[in-house]
């Protein structure tokens, strides 16, 4: 307390028992004169026994010296101590440590003498020691405060960090530090209030984060740990509160540090994205490590292209700004050979650095106190370079700091080359992807046709969705929409196998169920063969229908896929009843047909689960929004193709999603001519003249000859080989279509007819008339049909 003069008395509690303390008075002649009750308790004399007596007795001295003994400590101008056997009246001796005090005030020369016993004194002595040693040696701070929050004391730590802590005496506690600020979230961020809280309620509040700058030390930014605890008096009076506080500064920063690398494992790199890895450095560092957080990359790694060869500062930079993907912006950036950017790019080394007043990027920011530049580095190859800048922050950069931006840049990198490496695989699998799917659907008269395709997210990964329109015989069309289950290169290869191989199989004539069914055994076989070898997909799903523009039939089977939505020309909307079988590849139950009549003009959807379901929409509710925009069914169908995706929820998708439209047309009874035979030959002469008379009606009598002689072949055919009637239909649309139909199952075969032989060259001068020709078969017989080019 000495060193503050203006500070208030205050009394401290001292925990040490003195019950067995003893207080005696002697005259100028060394006799009792005064004798207390402690006096008899610690020794046992009553004061009969010692009133009047020469103090002299009570010590066990020799009798020689206790005299001299006595008179030495008694006749002393200021306190003296001294360690004193006394006697007690049981005749034991009692070790004791004696004070004896003059009292120069009284009339007569007197003496007070407090004894105490010596380890009851030792204990006493230490906690002075110790408080003695908080005092002027602990590194803990220690503020005392009145009870109207004002300072009264501080102890030598607490005056070291205030630069001299007289000059706060009777200041509030604000004064001391007036820029810092609590960091802890669990009690009020004001002092005045934690003080308040303390004295009012007794509750002690520790382990509070106290964030300034200590004016011994403006320049650095402290951290301390900081308790309240309230004072009383050993009347329990209350006196104030203590302040302790302990500089954790180095252990703060260094747990914020290993947060910082807690939270940029689980942060950075998780996008796969370039310009989202270098967002999430930026936003894991600052404002904790830097006031700013610059990114530069060549192109080409942005791009998904290899890192340029050479020397990285030759080549031109760009540079990102942002903490997020949607703030960033791109510039160009260069680096002079002599700036410390390209010596840390030349040596892949970091370098600190005071930034200039106008930055590389030409933003002209202001002067930063620190920069630290570090380079961006995986695999021996240098991919760009990370810039740290402090503006506001004063710290320079220091070593600790330096390697904790390497650690930040080492992971960036890794993250940027990881999604370097799979944007140029993303980029591959949708070229893939895009060549496999139809570039264009091919002409024909049965619809109208609107598709679209969107590819999901570029996180997710290319999906393994297909669509594709087939022109069949008959003027017919087959139309057909799958997805393959997973992401990724082996989806879109996926994909484009079995596109092709539903191709082949529509082209065989087989009705949706038969197609299913033979797609869903090489889809068995082709998983079992890949099993073990790492296969992504987990199931493919498939619809195919055929739509008959002559009949408006249209009949559809589906695999595991969502049945199609059809809008008729009056405008009402239903989801088809179409009961899907398994996905392909399962195996193990049927596939159905399901047979429809549509109306000229009417609209189906087909579709993938990407159009009509994500993360926050079901199913059934992403089809009650398609169906609301086939309510506007008369409008064009690339309007109504646009009008169903941009209905999907914002943002990035899941899943790939492909759409295909169609608007169904009827052939006309003009433009189709139907002849039942009798299983008579006489009757070919007859076909071959009602196709003539046909073809004479149309316009087509350049095609007279070529027609008559393909239906002559193919009528004959069947009335050779068939038991019923014979069918023979004409077909005007884009081409001359005939068809003969009959009740065997026998196939056509075509053959090379030897010199000798008598027949056998029917269909080889089919083969030569048409533009192609082939069979299908129906549950009551086959078809043999054959196009010939319009003139």
């Amino acid at each position: 307390m000495d060193r503050f003069p203006n500070a208030p008395h205050v009394d401290f509690h001292s925990p040490l028992d003195l019950s067995k303390a003893a207080t005696a008075v002697l005259d100028a002649e060394g006799r009792v004169s005064g004798w207390g009750s402690s006096a008899q308790r610690l020794l046992g004399h009553s004061p009969e026994d010692v009133l009047g007596q020469p103090a002299a007795r009570l010590l066990a001295a020799p009798p020689g010296q206790r005299p001299a003994a006595l008179a030495k400590l008694c006749t002393a101008r200021r306190p003296r101590s001294a360690v004193l056997d006394l006697c007690c009246r049981d005749g034991g001796t009692l070790r004791a440590a004696v004070t004896f005090s003059p009292l120069a005030h009284q009339g007569a020369a007197a003496t007070v003498v407090v004894a105490a016993e010596l380890e009851t004194l030792r204990g006493w002595e230490a906690q002075l020691a110790m408080l003695q040693g908080l005092a002027t040696e602990s590194d803990v701070g220690l503020t005392i405060f009145d009870t109207d929050m004002r300072v009264v004391w501080a102890n030598t730590a607490t005056d070291l960090e205030l630069s001299g802590v007289a000059q706060y005496i009777g200041r509030p506690a604000a004064d001391l530090f007036p820029e810092g600020e609590f960091i802890s979230r669990h009690h009020p961020p004001d002092e005045d209030q934690i003080m308040e809280h303390v004295l009012t309620t007794g509750e002690p509040i520790t382990g509070m984060h106290y964030r300034g700058r200590a004016p011994a030390d403006p320049v650095r930014e402290h951290v301390w740990s900081c308790s309240y605890h309230r004072l009383v008096d050993a009347r329990g009076e209350l006196l104030g509160l203590f302040e302790e506080s302990l500089d954790i500064t180095d252990r703060y920063r260094a747990q914020e540090r290993l947060s910082l690398l807690v939270r940029a494992g689980k942060r950075i790199g998780a996008s796969l994205d370039v310009r989202r890895t270098a967002a999430e450095l930026a936003d894991v560092a600052v404002p904790q490590l830097a006031d700013e957080v610059l990114v530069d990359l060549p192109p080409a790694i942005i791009e998904g292209r290899q890192p340029p060869t050479g020397s990285a500062p030759g080549h031109s930079l760009l540079r990102m700004h942002g903490r997020t993907p949607e703030e960033f912006r791109t510039s160009p950036v260069s680096y002079p050979p002599w700036s410390p950017q390209a010596q840390s790019l030349a040596t892949s080394r970091p370098v600190i650095d005071t930034c200039p007043p106008e930055t590389p990027d030409g933003t002209g920011a202001d002067t930063a106190h620190s920069c630290l530049f570090v380079p961006l580095l995986t695999r021996n190859a240098v991919l760009g370079l990370a810039t740290f800048r402090r503006s506001s922050n004063p710290d320079r950069f220091g070593p600790e700091e330096q390697t904790l931006a390497v650690e930040l840049a080492e992971r960036a990198a890794v993250g940027i080359d990881n999604a370097r490496r799979y944007t140029s695989q993303h980029a591959a699998a949708l070229v893939l992807q895009r060549s496999l799917l139809p570039q264009h659907l091919p002409e024909q008269s049965a619809v109208d046709v609107a598709y679209r395709y969107l590819p999901a997210d570029s996180r997710v990964g290319v999906g393994g969705d297909w669509f594709d329109l087939i022109p069949l015989s008959g003027a017919r069309v087959g139309l057909t929409v799958g997805d393959v289950v997973g992401h990724g290169m082996h989806a879109a290869a996926t994909m484009g196998r079995l596109r092709a191989t539903v191709r082949t199989l529509a082209l065989l004539d087989l009705d949706p169920a038969e197609l299913l069914t033979r797609l869903d055994g090489l889809v068995a076989q082709d998983t079992a063969a890949e099993d073990g070898l790492g296969d992504e997909t987990l199931g493919v799903t498939c619809l195919y229908a055929i739509y008959d523009p002559v009949s408006g039939r249209c009949v559809w089977a589906s695999a595991g896929h969502p049945p199609p939505v059809v809008a008729d020309a009056s405008g009402s909307v239903a989801l088809s009843a179409l009961a899907p079988g398994p996905p392909l590849g399962l195996g193990g139950l049927p596939y159905e047909n399901v047979e429809l009549s549509l109306s000229g003009g009417s609209v189906v959807a087909f579709f993938t689960d990407g159009v009509v379901e994500d993360r926050s929409t079901d199913i059934d509710s992403g089809i009650d929004r398609l169906s609301q925009v086939l309510t506007w069914q008369r409008c064009p169908l690339e309007e109504l193709c646009d009008r169903a995706l941009s209905a999907r929820p914002p943002g990035p998708q899941a899943d790939d999603a492909t759409l295909l439209l169609i608007r169904t047309r009827r052939l006309g009874p003009d433009l189709v001519a139907d002849l039942e035979l009798p299983p008579d030959p006489a009757m070919v002469a007859r076909a071959r003249t009602d196709t003539e008379r046909r073809l004479a009606a149309w316009g087509l009598s350049e095609l007279a000859f070529p027609a008559a002689l393909v239906v002559s072949e193919l009528v004959t055919n069947g009335i050779r080989y068939a038991t019923g009637p014979v069918m023979l239909r004409l077909i005007k649309d884009r081409s001359l279509l005939c068809e003969v139909s009959d009740n065997a199952h026998t196939a056509p075969h075509l053959r090379r007819a030897r010199r000798d032989d008598e027949g056998g060259r029917g269909l080889f001068l089919v083969a030569q008339m048409s533009q192609r020709w082939g069979t299908r078969y129906t549950a009551s017989g086959k078809t043999i049909w054959a196009e010939l080019a319009l003139p």
